[in-house]
C-alpha cells in the first residue's frame, strides 16, 4: 500500500509543486525582499586622511605608513603643513587629520613626552573609528619605547644605549595581543533560519498527502473494500502515515540540501541533521492522525492542515524570529518547528547528537502527544 501510494503521488505532480517548487521559490523571494539577509561582513569605504609629519621623522613616517597600508580599506594620505591640516580637511571632506609634532622620534626614543594630534571630520563614520584605533595602537607601541627609555635612564644605563633600547621596544611585538574570535551561538544565521523555517513549514503540508489519500479513498469507497480484505484498519492507517512520513523526510532533505547550496549556509553534521529531520517528520506525521479524526472530507483536511501548518510555522520562526515570556515562551518551546530550527542551530555550531537531545525530546514528545490525542478523538469521518 505504501509503494502504491508513493507511485500515485509521484504521478500527481502536486507533491513536487507544494513540497519543493513553492518553498524554494518562496525562499528566493524572501531573500530578494530582504537583500543582504544575514550578511555579517561590512564593506569599508575608501577614506582620505590629511596628515602633517616631518619626512625625516622615522616614527612619524612609520605611523602614517601603518595607516596607509591597511588591507581592510583604501586609505589616501594628503601631506600638508601642520597649520593647513584643518582647512584641508574641510575643503576635501577628509575623515581624519593627523598632526605628528616635530622631533617626534627624538622625543619618543629619549623618553620624553610626545603627543600625536587627531582631528576627526564633522561626520563620525565607521571608517574614521577604525583609523583612530589604528593610530592609537601604533602610538601605544611607540609609547612602550618611551617607557623603556625612561626606565633605562632611572636604572643608570649609558645614555648612548637608551635610544637603541627604546627603538627595540617600540618596534618589537606587543607583550599581550588580543585576537577576536567567534563562539558558537547555537543559532542559525538569518539565511539559515529562512531555509530551515521554510523546510519545516512545508513539511507540515507534505506529510498531509498521506491523510489526504486516506480521506480520498474513504470518499471514493475504496477504503471499505480494503477493510473487507484481510487487512486491519490499523494497517491501512499506518500505511498512509508511512507515505506522508517518507514524502516529508525526502522533501525536507532536498530543501535543506538545496537551500544550503543556494544560500551558502551550513547545518553541521549530516548525521545530526538526519536525526532532526526524522524527528520533525515524526512529529508532523502524528498531527495528521489528529486531522484525520476531526474532518470528514479531503477539502476539510486541506483547510485544517493549512491552518495548523501556518500557525506552527509562524510561531516556530519560519518567517521571522518569535520570542515570548512566561507561559507563551513555554508554548513556543514546545513547537516542533521551533525545536527543529533550534536543533539545526546547535548542529551548525558544531553540536553532536548528545547536544540536540533537548530539541529531539520536544519533537518526539509532540509526536507522542499527537498519537495519544488521536486515540481519544471521535472519528468524524467514520460517523459521516
Amino acid at each position: 500500500m505504501v509503494a502504491n501510494d508513493l507511485r500515485q503521488r509521484i504521478r500527481d505532480k502536486s507533491v513536487f509543486i507544494f513540497s519543493l517548487i513553492v518553498p524554494l521559490a518562496l525562499m528566493g523571494v524572501l531573500s530578494l525582499v530582504f537583500g543582504g539577509l544575514g550578511d555579517d561582513t561590512v564593506d569599508l569605504q575608501p577614506v582620505t586622511v590629511v596628515a602633517s609629519a616631518d619626512d625625516a621623522d622615522q616614527l612619524g613616517a612609520a605611523l602614517l605608513g601603518a595607516v596607509e597600508s591597511l588591507e581592510i580599506m583604501d586609505v589616501t594620505i594628503k601631506r600638508v603643513p601642520a597649520p593647513d591640516v584643518r582647512g584641508e580637511m574641510q575643503a576635501s571632506g577628509a575623515e581624519l587629520g593627523i598632526i605628528v609634532p616635530e622631533g617626534f622620534s627624538d622625543a619618543a626614543l629619549s623618553g620624553q613626552a610626545a603627543s600625536v594630534q587627531l582631528l576627526e571630520g564633522s561626520d563620525a563614520t565607521l571608517e574614521s573609528g577604525v583609523l583612530i584605533s589604528v593610530v592609537q595602537g601604533v602610538v601605544d607601541q611607540i609609547s612602550a619605547g618611551t617607557v623603556t627609555a625612561a626606565a633605562g635612564g632611572i636604572a643608570g644605563l649609558p645614555h648612548q644605549d637608551l635610544a637603541a633600547l627604546a627603538e627595540q621596544a617600540a618596534a618589537g611585538p606587543a607583550l599581550l595581543t588580543l585576537t577576536e574570535g567567534q563562539a558558537a551561538a547555537e543559532q542559525l544565521s538569518l539565511r539559515g533560519t529562512l531555509v530551515a523555517g521554510q523546510a519545516g513549514l512545508f513539511l507540515m503540508f507534505t506529510v498531509g498527502f498521506g491523510v489526504l489519500g486516506l480521506l480520498a479513498e474513504r470518499e471514493q469507497g475504496t477504503l471499505a473494500r480494503l477493510r473487507s480484505m484481510p487487512v486491519t484498519a490499523v494497517t491501512v492507517i499506518t500505511a498512509k502515515a508511512c507515505t506522508g512520513f517518507i514524502l516529508g523526510v525526502v522533501a525536507t532533505t532536498v530543501l535543506l540540501t538545496a537551500g544550503s547550496r543556494l544560500f551558502d549556509v551550513s547545518f553541521g553534521s549530516p548525521l545530526v541533521v538526519a536525526a532532526l529531520i526524522l524527528c520533525v517528520a515524526t512529529a508532523a506525521t502524528s498531527l495528521t492522525f489528529v486531522v484525520a479524526r476531526l474532518v470528514r472530507t479531503a477539502e476539510q483536511a486541506n483547510v485544517a492542515q493549512a491552518i495548523l501548518a501556518m500557525v506552527l510555522g509562524i510561531a516556530g520562526g519560519a518567517f521571522f524570529p518569535v520570542e515570548g515570556t512566561g507561559f507563551a515562551a513555554t508554548l513556543l518551546d514546545l513547537n516542533p518547528i521551533g525545536a527543529f530550527i533550534r536543533g539545526l542551530g546547535i548542529s551548525a555550531g558544531g553540536g553532536t547528537l548528545r547536544d540536540v537531545t533537548g530539541p529531539v525530546a520536544v519533537m518526539l514528545a509532540f509526536a507522542a502527544a499527537g498519537l495519544v490525542l488521536s486515540r481519544f478523538l471521535p472519528d468524524r469521518g467514520a460517523q459521516a
